[in-house]
């Protein structure tokens, strides 16, 4: 990371920014293209481990591509305002993300339930339970994070 000064560290922070973003950019490769998609997401952090949970419709390119090539890379990003100067040149943007590369698992049984169980924790707040009949409708997969890392761009009154 060139700018070391904005790398979190902290697992807790980490977390809090996960917690404020709602939409998770994939990145895939489909034969040699790029292919990205903003998705709603849940997650789950195991020992420090990350896994994002995602659902979609049982079929199309997305399913297709992550089939034939599991490897992503995922970003997200919250917190955005405009550090604003009388100069434009000295003007910033303030932010905290996460980004980092992965491989798609896709999800069956307890785990697929427990997978959509968090998605709605993360994005509606509930603790929805789910049915093995609801979750037939839909293709879960999890994006397991092999490598991760967070930064932010905070005001100086934030620091």
């Amino acid at each position: 990371m060139r700018r070391s000064d904005r790398e979190i560290t902290d697992l807790s922070e980490i977390l809090s920014i996960i917690n404020d973003c709602k939409v998770i950019h994939l990145a895939m490769v489909d034969d040699g293209e790029p292919y990205l998609l903003p998705l709603n997401f849940g997650y789950a952090c195991e020992d420090g481990a990350f896994s994002f949970f995602c659902h979609s419709a049982r079929e199309g390119r997305k399913l297709d591509i992550l089939r034939k090539n599991p490897t992503v890379a995922f970003e997200m990003d919250c917190r955005g305002a405009l550090d604003e100067h009388d100069v434009a040149c000295q003007c910033g943007y303030y932010f905290a993300s996460v980004t980092g590369v992965g491989h798609v698992e896709f999800l069956d049984g307890e785990e697929k339930l427990a997978a959509l169980t968090a998605l709605m924790r993360h994005m509606a707040g509930r603790e929805d339970q789910f049915t093995e009949q609801q979750a037939r409708t839909v293709e879960v997969f999890a994006v397991r994070a092999d490598k991760l890392s967070a930064k932010a761009k905070v005001p100086h009154s934030a620091q």
